[in-house]
């Protein structure tokens, strides 16, 4: 079974992830915003791919507050994790944020928030495991 791991600090748009991935693309999903958990799931092997909220309010790492960019950078920078796909989701979706996001973060994609064709969502992020696990 495929897991994904959300990474999110608004429970809301948590649910919906979930509900989401669960019905449209029988994915199984888990979550946390706390940066060291983020890394140890990571490190685990257990998920096949990461959504990465950019605007996170309450994550911390080493003391100090990073948004989604940091963690997925940290997760880039890591050869035990550098291979995991992260897709970058963010509502800050104003032109050329996902040039910006991708080049400045390494991440594997982007999606904008309001998530508005849900089969379109899915889809995307099942090809881009399905690129991983061929590549």
């Amino acid at each position: 079974m495929t897991t994904i791991l959300v990474v999110e600090d608004d429970p809301i748009n948590w649910m919906v992830f979930q509900k989401v991935l669960k019905r449209r693309g029988g994915l199984d999903s888990i979550h946390s915003e706390d940066v060291e958990e983020v890394l140890n799931i990571v490190r685990s092997g257990e998920v096949s791919v990461v959504l990465m909220d950019v605007s996170l309010k309450n994550s911390h790492y080493q003391g100090e507050s990073v948004d989604g960019i940091r963690i997925t950078q940290l997760l880039k920078a890591d050869p035990e994790t550098a291979k995991l796909p992260v897709i970058l989701v963010t509502a800050n979706a104003m032109v050329g944020d996902r040039e910006t996001f991708l080049k400045a973060s390494g991440a594997d994609g982007y999606i904008a928030k309001p998530i508005l064709d849900h089969v379109g969502f899915v889809q995307q992020i099942k090809q881009i495991i399905a690129d991983h696990d061929s590549g």
